[in-house]
């Protein structure tokens, strides 16, 4: 469970940083920042396989590009199903989604997998 509410936290600073720094997109609040987190994780475990597998023809075509598009989208999803949420285009959406998922993969790469906090001690002998 702690795992679990480490990445929303994680996927909600991504979020809160690309808000900073794209003047398109807003949250209200930080309740609306943290269901949106929630929704995005929701939306990228069930919605984005469908629609990758949907446009994959055009993914191998722009030779995988074009995921950036999906990844954009799949926000753009989230703005509209929340309200609170707002983004100005598609371009905003996309240049989101690479911000967000930037600044979590940061995150995360403090992290383990187990949503703790791990130090490595390398001993030279």
């Amino acid at each position: 469970m702690i795992g679990f509410l480490v990445r929303l936290a994680i996927s909600a600073f991504g979020l809160w940083v690309a808000a900073k720094i794209l003047p398109g997109m807003r949250f209200d609040g930080a309740g609306t920042l943290l269901v949106a987190a929630f929704l995005l994780g929701f939306v990228n475990a069930f919605v984005r396989p469908l629609v990758v597998l949907l446009t994959l023809p055009l993914t191998v075509l722009t030779l995988g590009l074009f995921l950036l598009v999906v990844n954009g989208l799949m926000l753009a999803l989230v703005a509209w199903l929340l309200d609170g949420f707002a983004l100005s285009g598609l371009f905003t959406a996309v240049m989101a989604s690479l911000i967000s998922g930037l600044a979590a993969w940061f995150a995360s790469s403090l992290i383990g997998p187990s949503g703790r906090v791990e130090t490595m001690v390398i001993e030279r002998r």
